[in-house]
């Protein structure tokens, strides 16, 4: 059967783009994995979880297990509202929808305001399935590049000036990960954030704050551009799966309630309540601020260790970003293909992603590559950094 046939116009027309998860290396056994965006095992609170099931279901039998769910499920969105309060995001309850995960929210978002006419914006590099997700919806997608400071706030009201001039369509919407950025790492400075927030209002854009790294940061709290929002413009998107267990899929979006109101409607997936109503067990019984100091101070120093091993290992041409929380590190090897150096690397036994697959043309990128101090050992990070600067320096030589 010619199944294609079948499918709308809409979905015949984001068949054409790369199936996800297409770009995902095979990881031989036994490579160091300096490509998973993953949380430490260690971590992750099996115990307290687990601990957190039990206590559950012995309070209240079958009732988290049923389509209304249980009751806590209202105490994890006030425990998440409190949050949002405490770093100076003000809102009601009737602001926060509770998601599964950061990418329902994202695809939530982009369901509600995009089309195939639409035009949106997106740092250059970005996550990737967000590209994918926005790419269900349009292919009218803006590129802004990243340095240092974050995105080329600079650059974004050049291209904006540019095309208001031409009578060109205007962006409806920009995403960006402004803190801690995957996959760069880089954190968009106070000042363009606030460049930021006067250009959404200037040229009448909305702004997706994906913010699944805000909280791991190795010195101060970052302050959120959601947190800085006057008019409106923002939709904050939060993650409980860095900070927590992935698995557990606890996501949410804060904004105005004109907004959640809309999102609401098509967010059929009947919420989750057995985890929801997990999770709100868990944080009950967690003193989250001991919880952040744990996972902060862990991270930094796997950051430390893989930034010292570079600058040990790496040829001199070799750069990369130094990051002040999140996950990851972004390598930039001129003159090199990333993407064919892989297979030498997963020979040498070190994996990454290669830098194209952040960027909405594949053709960019193609010098650098992710690393993520997150998910392996400090020795793992030692030993995968001394094999990829040996890769880098043979492949230099061949």
């Amino acid at each position: 059967m010619n199944v294609s046939k079948y499918f709308s116009e809409h979905i015949k027309s984001s068949m054409k783009h790369e199936p996800p998860g297409a770009w995902m290396p095979v990881v031989p056994e036994g490579c160091v994995r300096l490509s998973s965006g993953f949380p430490d095992t260690s971590l992750v609170p099996v115990n307290d979880l687990q601990q957190a099931v039990t206590r559950l279901l012995n309070e209240e039998k079958d009732l988290p297990l049923h389509y209304v769910g249980s009751p806590k499920i209202d105490q994890l969105q006030t425990w998440l509202l409190n949050r949002m309060n405490e770093r100076d995001i003000h809102i009601k309850l009737e602001e926060l929808l509770v998601t599964s995960g950061a990418c329902q929210a994202i695809d939530l978002v982009a369901r509600m305001l995009m089309d195939e006419e639409t035009w949106i914006v997106v740092e250059s590099p970005t996550y990737m399935e967000a590209l994918e997700i926005f790419q269900n919806y349009t292919d009218r997608i803006l590129t802004v590049p990243v340095d240092k400071n974050g995105i080329l706030t600079e650059k974004l009201e050049e291209m904006l000036a540019k095309r208001n001039r031409e009578n060109q369509p205007l962006p409806k919407v920009l995403y960006t990960i402004p803190t801690f950025q995957n996959p760069t790492g880089t954190t968009l400075s106070f000042k363009r954030r606030k460049h930021l927030i006067e250009l959404a209002t200037t040229y009448d854009f909305l702004i997706m704050e994906d913010d699944a790294y805000g909280e791991l940061h190795f010195d101060e709290p970052v302050q959120t551009l959601k947190s800085m929002d006057q008019t409106g413009r923002v939709f904050y998107i939060g993650s409980l799966s860095k900070v927590v267990a992935p698995g557990m899929r606890i996501g949410w979006i804060a904004a105005d309630q004109q907004w959640t109101e809309t999102l609401f409607r098509f967010k059929k997936d009947l919420d989750h309540p057995f985890a929801q109503a997990t999770m709100a067990t868990y944080l009950a019984g967690v003193n989250w601020t001991a919880h952040l100091v744990n996972l902060q101070s862990l991270y930094q120093s796997k950051c430390g260790t893989l930034l010292n091993a570079l600058s040990a290992h790496m040829p001199k041409h070799v750069t990369w970003t130094k990051p002040n929380g999140g996950y990851f590190v972004w390598l930039t090897i001129p003159g090199t293909d990333t993407a064919d150096l892989l297979e030498k690397a997963t020979e040498a036994g070190v994996s990454y992603i290669p830098g194209k697959h952040f960027y909405l043309k594949q053709e960019d990128g193609l010098d650098q590559m992710r690393l993520s101090f997150s998910a392996a050992d400090e020795n793992e990070i030692v030993e995968g950094v001394k094999r990829l600067a040996g890769v880098i320096s043979s492949w230099g030589r061949s």
